[in-house]
């Protein structure tokens, strides 16, 4: 089965689109280019968060813990980008949920040309075990925990992003 190649739209050092546009797999950025990731933070009522762990076959971080996210593809706004990766990634639909962007933030690496924008997002949403339908390419289990558990799972070095999780929140005002 062939696979669809994705595309993402260049935007520059002020996160802006370039206009032009690039294929996801082989691509490499230059100084000033940089592609736009999303994140996001879904937490129940009760305070508890849902967490994924991403699948064995990954080339980065396989069998670690993360957040739902992924890349923007070339003619999505962050939003869109963000609300496609959680409905493909868990089967939740957080369209008409209460969430807005909190956090931004860019790596540069310019000797891997991996320039990029991370916009986190914070969602609330009701959703229970039986609300989510994992895609098996990207992740092959998920919890949903208290913060706590995220914590402890990043102390042992096993869950992804959790210094700008804590930005991000330290930015929103939220207290974990």
């Amino acid at each position: 089965m062939e696979q669809e190649i994705e595309y993402f739209d260049v935007y520059d050092s002020s996160k802006q689109k370039t206009g032009k546009i690039l294929p996801r797999k082989g691509s490499f950025l230059h100084a000033g280019e940089y592609q736009l990731i999303v994140l996001a933070l879904i937490e129940r009522p009760d305070h508890k968060f849902l967490i994924t762990r991403r699948s064995l076959d990954k080339k980065w971080a396989a069998g670690d813990w993360e957040v739902t996210g992924g890349g923007v593809r070339a003619g999505e706004t962050s939003r869109d980008g963000i609300l496609r990766e959680v409905h493909e990634e868990t089967g939740l639909d957080l369209r008409n949920a209460e969430g807005r962007l909190i956090y931004t933030y860019s790596n540069v690496d310019l000797k891997r040309g991996d320039n990029y924008f991370v916009d986190i997002y914070h969602f609330r949403a009701e959703f229970t075990e039986k609300d989510i339908s994992l895609q098996s390419s990207e992740a092959i289990g998920f919890q949903i925990v208290p913060f706590a558990e995220i914590t402890r799972l990043s102390g042992s070095g096993h869950f992804l992003h959790y210094t700008r999780i804590l930005e991000a929140f330290a930015a929103e005002g939220y207290r974990v």
